[in-house]
Order: C-alpha cells, then structure tokens, then sequence
C-alpha cells in the first residue's frame, strides 16, 4: 500500500471523465465499472466489485464520446484503496502497472 501523504500521492494531474469502463478480475470475471477520474500515474472507479489490496485488475475505459469510433483504453491497475460508497458501489483508487493498448 502507498503510505505517501495524500499531498505526495496526488503529484499528477487528475482529469475527470466519468467515461463507462469494465474490470477483469484475476479469475477472469467482468465487471462494469465507471473511470471518475484519470491520471498518468492512475485512476479512480466506481463499481460493484470489491478488490483485495494490492490486486492488479485490467481494466478497459471506452471512449467518453460514443460518437467517436475508438478502442478502448486498456490498463493494468494495482488497486491501494477501496472504499463503499452510499449507493452500494465502491470507490477503487489506483496505480498503473501498464498500459496494453
């Protein structure tokens, strides 16, 4: 987990997008997601899905205007926190790993 000081860890600009995203567990398993916001160095989500501290999920954000025609952003997230949100879903904070495609 990043100990760094919330100050440290938000060094990066933070664009938010609100585009819709999925998640692929380790075992495979997709789930919907939201990006909120997106950064060189990571991103946040909101989704249903609850990950373990430290577990890489791919993640795939579409494009946040349906009417361009583009593949999606594919990343590999180590998630450093996550937290319940009022509506059910979870809030997934983290670092990229690696850009795919």
């Amino acid at each position: 987990m990043n100990h760094a000081s919330p100050r440290d860890r938000r060094l990066d600009r933070r664009i938010p997008i609100g585009c819709s995203a999925d998640i692929r567990s380790r075992e495979g398993s997709e789930v919907t997601a939201e990006c909120i916001e997106l950064s060189v160095s990571g991103m946040t989500l909101h989704a249903s899905y609850v990950p373990l501290e430290g577990e890489v999920l791919e993640v795939m954000i579409r494009s946040p205007n349906d009417r361009v025609d583009r593949p999606p952003l594919v990343t590999h997230l180590r998630v450093t926190r996550c937290h319940a949100l009022p509506d059910g879903r979870y809030e997934i904070g983290g670092s990229t790993v690696r850009v795919v495609g």
